[in-house]
């Protein structure tokens, strides 16, 4: 992977769009569009900073089509956590993968868009706002369709964090159920942290 220094209080959003045209099928961007778009707007509503949610949101896909062999030549050589679930299904590694090329491309220093680049797939207990809000525009966003329960997260989203990221993770595992897929234990972590998060506020 190339590294290029540069200012990392200089953002050049044009040069990230190039990189992704390049790196990433057309529809994939229209999705990365629209995450970095509710994103944005999921900040504005939970006043947290608009901009660092619009670079997580563009960057949080930077890894999607890299090839299995390449995110985990890329996660053991950045010493990444790899969970067995990762190996089986490295795409799983494409969150965090996406925050190195942040990094070493972009010249991303701020830790908390990388850190919301890094859990916006599987989420992360103790995460922060901004991270909470990248994981649910990544699952919200208005490509993801109108089922009712979508729906219902999406409007949930804009009124509370903690509880929007409950059931997102819930819709998610019950799929994955349901669809008798392999179950990653960081977003079961995340999921019970959420609902304890809920919890705590309603007493």
């Amino acid at each position: 992977m190339m590294s290029v220094k540069s200012d990392p209080d200089f953002w050049d959003r044009a040069r990230v769009l190039a990189w992704l045209s390049d790196h990433v099928p057309k529809i994939r961007i229209q999705h990365i569009l629209r995450v970095e778009a509710m994103a944005e707007d999921l900040a504005q509503r939970h006043q947290l900073d608009q901009e660092q949610a619009a670079k997580a949101g563009l960057m949080h896909d930077l890894a999607k089509y890299f090839s299995p062999e390449q995110l985990l030549r890329l996660a053991q050589e950045h010493d990444l956590p790899i969970d067995p679930i990762d190996e089986a299904n490295p795409h799983l590694l494409h969150a965090s993968v996406s925050a190195l090329v942040a990094q070493d491309t972009f010249g991303i220093t701020d830790s908390e868009i990388l850190d919301a680049i890094s859990h916006h797939t599987l989420g992360q207990p103790e995460m922060s706002p901004l991270s909470c809000v990248v994981f649910l525009a990544d699952s919200l966003e208005p490509g993801r369709g109108d089922h009712p329960k979508v729906q219902a997260a999406r409007e949930m989203s804009y009124q509370n964090l903690h509880r929007a990221v409950a059931l997102v993770c819930d819709l998610t595992l019950k799929h994955l159920v349901k669809t008798h897929r392999l179950i990653h234990p960081r977003m079961v972590f995340t999921r019970n942290w959420a609902w304890l998060k809920i919890n705590h506020q309603d007493t």
